[in-house]
């Protein structure tokens, strides 16, 4: 394995260092011939506001452009300034943050990354004692993504972190790629813990500022007062009308995998020192190891098409896939959110780096196109059609999703009814990894909170609700279940990879330790004797020679047993609130202990 590390750092130092003649002798001008009317073209025929676009070739930015606008109101253009969202392509910036603590004996690569930071925790011990710094980098742990965590969450990045113990795999350690951005985001946390400083503080002082990154920042709060940047714009359905998207800005908890804000002549300064060995205007900036090891392939991440082969064999190394673009070597990765797209690649053996921002949430598939079409012309490639390829499989795309509108709720059961009135439906749920959800009902209408994320909920039959399909956060379908006793007590929505259950919270008072400890004590019925004790804040009922039984709140003053869900435990209080007995309440009967004095 060494042997081969070894053959590939080598391989990629000859394809950075070596002097290639054909890159000297790119007349970009010439080669691009029409260029600037074929982007336009592209923009009318997707219906976008604009993008940006920047080449590279060796050390130099050769070429910055602007295509339509950053704001269609007021009719401003796009330019080589122009910040956008880079979304994803943060992510090398933070596989290279990590690979400056390698490169200083702090961490390595392939060691668990329990050996550096202790209290990482993952959702079993196996993983907790073996998961790297790579594995996490390469989407390779066997954690699913789990978005709906960080989507448009508040959750700090250390609550985020903290939550990775309830994340269960969904492929075992190192068996499979799945694109998580929450490893980012905890790498963000990782290097925090070990440099002492903010992801964004490192970030800026170990790579912005050495390439002279003067207006890339993290925040886009603080984008929105800088007098060049861009708003990103969706096409209203079933129309070509062009309406501002939200500009997403919950951000800065899962910064690491995606909150880089930058621009063309910005980011230019990043390609041309990943093209050159980590050196920027002579000077060497990033390791040269560490290019490397962000290249070295840790993960298959595409399967072999069946229908177009131009660009092939795509693997994951860490914040970037390599991959074969009609038999030439090529390192990128894509960037998206909230209707902003973007597209940083590099052809390493030809010494080209390409650049591509777009401002429209249905033109994602244009930095490919553009991308393509440049290497295409200035490598003399063979000629493709990427945007009649595209957009023709778009169009038969959005037909289908109209059609599929047309004829909604498919699964319908008509003429049903909930089990329960809309008031019993109320009430904060939550679950460990995802949080709380919040279920409200006004004026014979329900609706969910989730995440700074308020829509209504309809009913669809018996206990399912569903929420209106949205034109920007889509549609969510909640099923209620209900509990031994016949209340509500989950609520079970579908959101990333699986299903998730959040569970109805019992009142604030049944988990408050000073309420607790008001019914500790010993209780008995004839001459049995049950012992209730406080144990963690949890209440835990002793009642020999039955093994300890552990108390859930449920409502008011009563418990579920949590080893047998059909079983209460419902004390009753005197007027100063101290327990003077309780019903144990199993198989539809009720037994009555009074406390001992």
């Amino acid at each position: 394995m060494k042997s081969k590390k070894v053959f590939f750092g080598l391989l990629v130092f000859l394809c950075l260092s070596h002097v290639f003649t054909f890159a000297q002798t790119i007349n970009v001008a010439q080669k691009l011939g029409d260029f600037d009317p074929i982007v336009n073209q592209i923009l009318k025929d997707w219906n976008v506001p604009g993008c940006g676009v920047g080449i590279v070739v060796k050390d130099k930015l050769v070429f910055a452009k602007g295509y339509g606008y950053r704001n269609v109101e007021k009719k401003l253009p796009v330019t080589p300034n122009t910040l956008f969202q880079i979304a994803s392509n943060s992510k090398l910036f933070t596989a290279t943050a990590v690979g400056f603590l390698v490169d200083q004996g702090k961490m390595d690569w392939d060691k668990p990354v329990k050996n550096y930071v202790p209290r990482i925790q993952f959702y079993n011990e196996e993983l907790t004692n073996n998961v790297t710094i790579r594995d996490m980098l390469s989407h390779r742990t066997g954690i699913s993504r789990h978005d709906g965590i960080w989507y448009k969450s508040s959750f700090s990045r250390a609550e985020m972190f903290d939550r990775l113990k309830f994340l269960e795999p969904s492929l075992p350690l190192r068996q499979g790629y799945l694109y998580n951005n929450l490893m980012y985001m905890a790498a963000g946390q990782i290097i925090e813990d070990v440099s002492g400083q903010t992801w964004e503080k490192f970030v800026t002082a170990n790579i912005f500022t050495p390439l002279s990154m003067t207006h890339s920042i993290f925040v886009p709060e603080d984008m929105a007062k800088q007098a060049d940047f861009m708003l990103p714009y969706y096409e209203k359905r079933d129309t070509n009308t062009l309406l501002p998207y939200p500009l997403y800005t919950e951000m800065q908890g899962v910064g690491p995998c995606g909150s880089i804000i930058s621009s063309i002549n910005d980011m230019s300064n990043w390609v041309i020192a990943q093209m050159n060995g980590g050196k920027f205007n002579g000077k060497q900036v990033i390791p040269q190891n560490v290019l490397t090891e962000t290249l070295q392939p840790a993960a298959l991440s595409a399967k072999m098409p069946t229908k177009y082969f131009e660009n092939i064999n795509s693997m994951y190394g860490m914040g970037r896939s390599t991959s074969s673009y009609k038999g030439h070597h090529r390192t990128q990765h894509n960037g998206a959110i909230g209707g902003i797209y973007s597209q940083v690649s590099m052809q390493l053996t030809d010494s080209v780096g390409v650049i591509v921002f777009v401002n429209g949430r249905h033109g994602s598939a244009i930095v490919n196109i553009v991308t393509n079409m440049i290497y295409d012309k200035l490598l003399d490639l063979p000629k493709t059609d990427w945007n009649e390829r595209a957009l023709s499989a778009y169009l038969k795309d959005k037909e289908t999703a109209r059609k599929s509108r047309q004829n909604p709720n498919v699964d319908q059961i008509k003429n049903t009814k909930p089990s329960h009135a809309l008031a019993d439906y109320v009430g904060t749920y939550e679950d460990a990894a995802y949080g709380k959800l919040k279920i409200e009902e006004k004026n014979g209408q329900l609706s969910f909170t989730f995440n700074n994320m308020s829509l209504p909920l309809n009913h669809y039959h018996y206990n399912r609700f569903d929420s209106p399909n949205d034109e920007i956060y889509g549609s969510y379908s909640f099923l209620f279940d209900i509990d031994a006793q016949g209340s509500i007590s989950q609520a079970k929505i579908s959101m990333d990879e699986k299903e998730v259950v959040f569970l109805k919270k019992a009142d604030a008072k049944l988990t408050d330790v000073n309420f607790l400890k008001q019914l500790v004590g010993k209780y008995e019925l004839n001459d049995n004797t049950a012992t209730i004790e406080l144990s963690n804040q949890e209440l835990i009922l002793l009642a020999p020679p039955t093994p300890p039984m552990h108390l859930v709140g449920y409502k008011n003053n009563s418990f579920r047993i949590k080893e047998f869900s059909d079983q209460i435990i419902e004390f009753t209080l005197d007027a100063a609130g101290h327990a003077t007995g309780f019903k144990w309440i199993a198989n539809g009967q009720a037994d009555v202990l009074t406390r001992k004095k």
